[in-house]
């Protein structure tokens, strides 16, 4: 389920880069690209979902023009489509890859720019299997780190209590940890 508030871990790796040109991968309704945005990031969202494409630019379209963003939406499906560009930031959270479809991941990797950030956010496995599901089945930030060179630093892989957004309430949260990777490609 989508949420309008932002992911705190977004703010957390993201807040102090300097702003250029960003995906947000499985954008949902659009709240990590619109925080991008406001920080100055020329931001480009993708999500397979055409209902939550549609939702993110209604909710994009204030009827003040100055209240506007300059987020390109784009309904996508990574595991047909090439990645629209390349991006100095690539932001997924929570975005699941059937290891089926493992090159999603390594087209992500490979659009990264030079001196650029990969940030991936996901539930810890612990969190997963509670629910039934076998992690093993879909590529992992762990996974993200492995396709990584030595053209490559990772800033963070780490497991941190997940943090509510502000404003959001605390009932229905379904899992505790995350998994957080960020990585810099070297200039």
């Amino acid at each position: 389920m989508w949420t309008a508030l932002v992911n705190p871990s977004l703010v957390d790796e993201a807040g102090t880069l300097r702003p250029g040109t960003a995906l947000d991968v499985g954008s949902g309704e659009g709240a990590d690209a619109r925080w991008l945005a406001d920080q100055g990031w020329q931001v480009t969202a993708v999500d397979i979902s055409r209902v939550a494409i549609d939702r993110a630019a209604q909710l994009d379209s204030p009827s003040d023009p100055d209240e506007r963003h300059e987020i390109r939406w784009l309904h996508t499906d990574l595991t047909v489509d090439e990645v629209p560009g390349s991006f100095a930031l690539i932001s997924a959270h929570y975005f699941p890859i059937p290891q089926a479809h493992r090159a999603v991941a390594e087209k992500l990797v490979a659009a990264v720019t030079p001196g650029g950030t990969l940030l991936v956010v996901a539930h810890d496995e612990s969190g997963i299997r509670a629910h039934g599901i076998d992690p093993g089945d879909y590529v992992q930030p762990a996974d993200y780190a492995a396709l990584l060179d030595d053209s490559w630093s990772i800033v963070t892989h780490e497991t941190r209590p997940r943090a509510r957004p502000a404003g959001s309430p605390a009932s229905g949260q379904r899992h505790m940890l995350d998994v957080i990777l960020r990585a810099q490609r070297k200039p």
